[in-house]
């Protein structure tokens, strides 16, 4: 049997440790990357509660004018400070979830997320927030909150 010469072992353990650098190297630009679009889906729910906040000031039903294009509602300043709160509400969930999928969140802060979507998602009165946001939410989280008891069907 041959023996190998130290110099060949010096090259082998050389030759894996650069091939260990460049995996942890393509490993960290694959979090990176995974961080970068989870903080412009972020950015873009922040935008959109910037966008909602304006009509707050205003004493605007976010609801009634963006979705239903409806101008003539009746409502309370209280009453549309909690429907535009319920939409703030869902931009935060949609993203709360984005950020778990993209494992940027924990287990047990998802499921605390979890609770507070079956609890928007139950607020009855406000069911229509829901309804007409569902479909730009994506299938994953649509799904999930489907899957959710339904107080509302009663």
């Amino acid at each position: 049997m041959k023996k190998v010469s130290l110099d060949v072992w010096i090259q082998l353990l050389g030759m894996i440790s650069v091939l260990a650098g460049l995996i942890f190297v393509g490993l960290e630009l694959q979090q990176s990357q995974r961080i970068a679009v989870a903080a412009q889906q972020q950015d873009r729910a922040a935008i959109t509660n910037d966008i909602i906040n304006a009509f707050y000031e205003v004493d605007v039903d976010f609801q009634y004018t963006y979705f239903e294009r409806d101008f003539s509602y009746e409502l309370s300043t209280e009453e549309i400070a909690y429907r535009n709160a319920i939409h703030k509400a869902w931009f935060l969930y949609e993203n709360d979830f984005y950020q778990y999928g993209q494992g940027l969140m924990d287990e047990s802060t998802w499921q605390a997320k979890l609770n507070g979507i079956q609890q928007i998602y139950n607020y009855c009165d406000v069911r229509n927030i829901y309804n007409s946001r569902a479909q730009i939410f994506s299938i994953e989280f649509r799904n999930i909150v489907n899957s959710l008891p339904d107080k509302c069907s009663n």
